[in-house]
């Protein structure tokens, strides 16, 4: 194994602690595959498409008591629904076409003995042409060019624990926290620093959503890198599991969604500023070589990697797989939002309008209309999580130098190729 392979799994392997719906699906007894009918996952607006369905287990036709087809937009309600009779275990969907840029899906569900197995396709329709719905509000940089300078007047004074069994021969890891926010928050996360003397590049880690405990990326640190793998919810991340779990299920339960009324006292405020605030603390450090600073993660954190980006012009490049908190008001308006789909059930309450206003602030489209340095980007059309209508948006929305991978079939997980692709592209910007 060469020395780029090792660092590429080391950093994977630590990423999957992260990324808590990242994990690709485990392979069931029944397979239901769909496939649009003429190959083709792009098509453009107005085209018609038909969707081949296949059932089998073993990789043989298999027979079914129901198969029923459902044909909607991304994330809206079904259009068009049915039953299905298999032949050989296979059946063909008319699914039509959209009149406006977008995707289009076909669900399928087979029942064999009880169980339900379900099949996805989703295609294209003039996807390049997708821009976010969301509105950058007029004082959006003057908003947050105040929260920076507020943020700034707190001191980092970081704190660090040794954590002993957790070193090896080559790393030093640390439990830290960092002065990041008012009334004495502070951030926490795991650093990993090489013991050789030396300048090295630093890699930013941010979380998927979720309560969790990090461990730390060892090996990637022992290949020449300083890591912090940090939390957002403002509490130490070497506690045991249990720990986060009742805070997930308790104080913490539908966080992404506290205070979304105010722009001042929505949650993500401090979890935004914590990650502008943990680039700085990595950039001071003596052994940081002064050129490469990075920023990746998945979902939240592919969302996070954006926002980090374009609040802080010390970062270098990124890598962000399907990133959250998208273009959350289309809904509104009628198409796909994004996570953590606030406005999917519309409640026209008296607050509404400041929920809005609010999330304008927070929406990870808008900070993607300001970055200037390369992002990577990557994502699967089956994603229900971060839907692709709304990454697609986003990606097309982004000015500065990019690359965009897309692995049609995937949902809300990824295969190791596309963050080995995406390693080595960001690489690609190392001075």
């Amino acid at each position: 194994m060469n020395r780029f392979s090792h660092i590429v799994i080391s950093f994977l392997l630590a990423m999957g602690a992260m990324l808590p719906v990242a994990a690709q699906p485990a392979r069931t007894m029944v397979q239901v595959s769909v496939a649009p009918r003429d190959g083709s996952f792009y098509h453009k607006v107005g085209d018609k498409v038909d969707f081949d369905v296949r059932v089998t287990m073993s990789g043989v036709p298999t027979e079914c008591s129901s198969v029923e087809y459902e044909v909607m937009e991304d994330m809206m309600p079904a259009h068009a629904r049915g039953e299905l009779t298999l032949k050989n275990g296979e059946a063909v969907v008319r699914g039509g076409t959209m009149r406006q840029p977008g995707f289009l899906r076909c669900k399928v569900v087979a029942v064999h003995d009880g169980t339900r197995y379900e099949g996805l396709c989703t295609v294209a329709f003039d996807a390049q042409a997708l821009q976010p719905l969301v509105e950058m509000p007029a004082d959006f940089q003057d908003f947050w060019a105040n929260q920076l300078t507020e943020a700034q007047q707190v001191p980092i004074s970081p704190r660090l624990e040794l954590i002993p069994e957790s070193c090896t021969d080559r790393v030093d890891v640390y439990h830290l926290s960092l002065g990041a926010f008012r009334n004495g928050v502070r951030v926490y996360g795991i650093l990993c620093l090489p013991k050789a003397p030396g300048r090295y590049p630093a890699i930013l880690k941010v979380p998927g959503a979720g309560v969790h405990k990090f461990m730390g990326d060892v090996n990637t640190a022992s290949n020449g890198y300083i890591t912090l793998e940090i939390g957002i919810h403002g509490i130490p991340v070497n506690q045991s599991q249990a720990v986060y779990d009742a805070l997930a299920w308790g104080a913490l339960n539908n966080y992404p969604s506290a205070n979304i009324d105010s722009r001042y006292d929505y949650y993500y405020r401090r979890v935004y500023l914590s990650c502008v605030r943990a680039v700085d603390y990595l950039t001071s450090l003596p052994q940081y070589d002064g050129e490469n600073m990075f920023v990746a993660g998945g979902s939240q954190g592919g969302a996070l990697s954006i926002v980090t980006a374009a609040l802080n012009p010390k970062v270098k490049a990124i890598m962000a797989l399907y990133p959250a908190l998208c273009d959350m008001t289309a809904y509104l308006h009628g198409r796909a939002g994004g996570w953590p789909h606030y406005f999917r059930d519309r409640k026209d309450d008296a607050a509404l309008a400041a929920k809005v206003s609010t999330a304008a602030y927070y929406d990870v489209a808008n900070f993607a209309r300001l970055l200037k340095v390369p992002c990577y980007m990557s994502f699967g059309f089956n994603d229900t999580t971060c839907p692709p209508t709304t990454t697609y948006a986003t990606y097309n929305a982004v000015p500065s130098e990019k690359k965009l991978v897309v692995v049609e079939e995937t949902g809300h997980y990824n295969y190791p190729e596309q963050w080995n692709v995406g390693w080595d592209w960001m690489m690609s910007f190392r001075k």
